[in-house]
């Protein structure tokens, strides 16, 4: 069962100035990043036509979800080192660095020529721009969500720092809009060619606004902060890291948990068009549906976490979740309609999303300052990394391997478990005035 806090959290009267900026110059970098790397699971198939072609179909999908996960690989390294840029330096310059960096990636990765016009060059140009990707997004998620906490009073943690998940499900949508405007109004053979391209260029338009947004953001880390009631201490960052190590053992299994969930709902584009053989726009709105509802269940969560407390924000969805996802799929594949996909996807996104933006705050406001933009980012990366740079390769196999379209249920069902139960297990990490 939860613990409830004993000691009212002081409230610092400057964090009120501070919140509104914060979240919006703190996201936008956010919500532009994950709009570029999620793009590229959106068009996993154009973009495996170009650089890995081949006569079976099955395998220039398989090589180019292989070049999305290559991404992941590096995540844990730059989740560590900017991680602890952020810690030693501050919040901003690591979050001006990790944006710096990922804009350069993009930029790459949409103007590498095809393997027609430059062999085998093609592919390992794309490996490594995917590779600098995941290593500068390895490093975007600790600092800032760090960041979105230390930058709001403590009664409002939850709505701030929800618009980390939330900034991630605009990136999401807009991705899929393109996508969808894009297959709209360019033939099969222009958005193989070129049109995929056009998704990537778009998001760095955005990179000079994105940049001096952050930096102009005022810096976090040496305000006071109060720490957290029963908070473990010491004196020495390898003290901290085993003094919070259950935490992070949690926080570990819970994020692994929303990888999977996450990255199986972004591969719900490529799964309705190649295994339920629907209509690409009908695919890609499947993808604006579930993810545009997601934006408003995160920020939903981080409300209700203000409200209502951490733990029950985090375990009552989850429960509802975990028993919703077989009959939705089950309605999906049996009907193949738009209803379905859109209705069903909608509402499990709805549900599913809600008790992450809870789990946010609480994991950050378990970490102590001092470690909190590391052992955030590399608790996350190597989650990301393990379990989503993983999770469209399982699902597309587990189908090509048994012809059965409840594949990505399957999986799913499966995090959701583990997740529940981690859940239950954090403390209650609310202050009481913010809960009472």
């Amino acid at each position: 069962m939860a613990e409830g806090n004993s000691e009212p959290v002081e409230i610092d009267p400057n964090a009120l100035a501070l919140t509104g900026r914060a979240i919006f110059g703190a996201t936008i970098g956010n919500m532009l990043e994950f709009y570029d790397f999620i793009t590229y699971s959106f068009f996993a198939i154009q973009i495996g036509h170009t650089f890995f072609p081949s006569h079976n179909q099955f395998s220039s999908l398989m090589l180019s979800l292989a070049t999305f996960g290559a991404g992941f690989i590096t995540r844990p390294i730059g989740a560590w080192v900017i991680g602890a840029y952020s810690d030693r330096v501050g919040r901003t310059p690591a979050m001006i660095f990790s944006f710096a960096l990922m804009g350069s990636a993009i930029v790459v990765l949409a103007l590498i020529p095809s393997y027609d016009a430059i062999g085998v060059a093609a592919p390992v140009l794309a490996i490594t721009a995917r590779l600098a990707q995941g290593f500068a997004l390895g490093g975007e998620v600790g600092p800032t969500t760090a960041y979105l906490m230390e930058a709001a009073a403590p009664e409002k943690r939850g709505v701030a720092v929800a618009w980390q998940p939330a900034s991630q499900q605009i990136a999401a949508t807009a991705g899929a809009l393109m996508g969808l405007v894009l297959s709209a109004t360019l033939s099969a053979e222009a958005l193989e060619s070129y049109g995929w391209r056009i998704a990537f260029l778009v998001g760095a338009l955005a990179l000079p606004f994105g940049l001096w947004m952050r930096a102009n953001l005022p810096e976090t880390l040496h305000r006071r902060e109060q720490t957290a009631p029963n908070a473990p201490v010491a004196d020495e960052d390898g003290g901290l890291v085993r003094a919070n190590a259950r935490v992070m053992i949690l926080g570990l299994l819970i994020l692994a948990s929303g990888a999977v969930m996450t990255y199986v709902t972004q591969y719900m584009t490529t799964y309705a068009e190649n295994t339920l053989q629907v209509s690409t726009n009908l695919a890609f709105a499947t993808t604006v549906v579930s993810n545009g509802v997601g934006i408003f269940a995160a920020l939903l969560g981080g409300w209700l976490a203000d409200r209502a407390g951490r733990w029950p924000v985090m375990v009552f969805p989850q429960l509802a979740a975990l028993l919703m996802t077989y009959p939705i799929f089950l309605w999906i594949v049996a009907t193949h309609s738009a209803w379905a996909l859109l209705g069903g996807l909608g509402i499990l996104s709805l549900v599913a999303t809600i008790p992450f933006s809870a789990f946010y705050v609480a994991f950050t406001e378990s970490l102590p300052k001092k470690i909190r933009g590391r052992a955030g980012a590399t608790i996350y990366a190597v989650a990301i990394a393990g379990f989503g740079g993983t999770a469209q390769l399982i699902v597309a196999w587990l189908f090509h391997a048994t012809g059965n379209a409840l594949a990505p249920a399957w999986y799913m069902l499966f995090a959701q478990a583990v997740g529940l139960v981690a859940m239950m297990m954090m403390r209650e990490t609310a202050p009481i005035r913010a809960i009472s």
